[in-house]
């Protein structure tokens, strides 16, 4: 078990990577033109999308000098603009994780692993 840890002039406080991870899930979900997290099986090489409570899969979380680097592997909707929709991302998980978790993100990776046309 990872964990992310902040020390305060009251003790220390940990968080485990995989709630991060969820928490950055359901805010990246939320922005407009993503339809959901991707999970790739590394031996095929196949791409899917994956349920909401399985959200984590699609986000590695990592901490380094005190600091957050967070890599999205994400499938948009068909037919807008991937930079738009990555920078509405990176501004919304930015700010909510680090108002959420109290540490600072040094860096958001996101991977386009595929486009999806919405119902």
């Amino acid at each position: 078990m990872k964990n992310s840890s902040l020390n305060t002039h009251l003790g220390s406080i940990s968080v485990d990577n995989d709630v991060i991870a969820q928490y950055a899930g359901s805010v990246a979900v939320e922005c407009f033109g993503i339809v959901g997290m991707a999970g790739i099986n590394m031996r095929d090489g196949i791409v899917r999308l994956l349920k909401k409570e399985n959200l984590r899969r699609g986000i590695n979380v990592t901490l380094k000098n005190n600091k957050l680097i967070l890599d999205f592997h994400i499938i948009v909707a068909y037919d807008v603009s991937i930079i738009t929709v990555c920078n509405n991302l990176i501004d919304s998980v930015k700010y909510k994780v680090e108002e959420f978790t109290g540490l600072e993100i040094d860096k958001i990776n996101v991977y386009v692993e595929g486009v999806r046309v919405i119902d």
